[in-house]
């Protein structure tokens, strides 16, 4: 912690010597994009795309789950994607996962969760599928599950799969079908190698290099 402690100092200092840089941060903020993806440590949304302060406006949660859209229920996810939407007027959103991806990991393979009871729940938000005990199921009466199980550790292909699923979710999100349908905002799916800081994009049907 130390160590945070002593960046987080030297990071003021140059906030100071870039002062009028940051004032105009403090006046307002126009992102580009929202970004949306996990919170595993190893991915850092500004290094990966190089962006400024004030250029990514971020969500960013375990497994980068969108969760299902629903009018009545309280969720800092809907929350994140109306602001970034209707008041800073993204013109671009971004669903990134990676490889080696706990989160895709437990679903691919059916870990047990049992100690970790709030993660399991939140799980099974990722596809419509049902909780078991000692487990989550990610597929049940709703068709083919994207999580097959998979001997590959980076789960490349569950991965990317999760995250052309959310990508359908965030599209049935009515502020997001508004301004895609007209459009105002373009929605990408991206992945991303820990191992080798390669980013993918899906176009035209496919998976492509950045």
């Amino acid at each position: 912690m130390q160590t945070l402690v002593e960046q987080a100092r030297a990071f003021r200092d140059r906030v100071r010597e870039q002062r009028d840089e940051f004032r105009r941060l403090a006046a307002g903020q126009s992102p580009q994009a929202l970004f949306i993806t996990c919170s595993d440590s190893r991915v850092i949304p500004a290094l990966i795309t190089q962006a400024k302060p004030g250029e990514l406006f971020e969500l960013r949660n375990a497994g980068h789950i969108v969760p299902p859209y629903h009018p009545a229920r309280i969720s800092g996810e809907a929350a994140t994607i109306e602001y970034a939407v209707e008041v800073l007027g993204v013109r671009d959103v971004v669903v990134c996962g990676h490889s080696h991806c706990g989160a895709v990991g437990a679903l691919a393979r059916v870990e047990n969760l049992d100690r970790l009871p709030a993660v399991r729940r939140w799980l099974a938000a990722a596809h419509p599928g049902r909780t078991r005990s000692g487990g989550v199921r990610s597929g049940g009466d709703q068709g083919v599950s994207p999580y097959a199980a998979s001997d590959d550790p980076a789960l490349r292909d569950a991965v990317q799969r999760h995250v052309l699923a959310q990508l359908d979710k965030l599209r049935r999100y009515p502020q997001v079908a508004r301004r895609h349908a007209c459009g105002l905002l373009r929605l990408h799916g991206w992945f991303y190698e820990v191992d080798t800081g390669a980013v993918w994009e899906h176009r035209e049907g496919t998976w492509r290099p950045l």
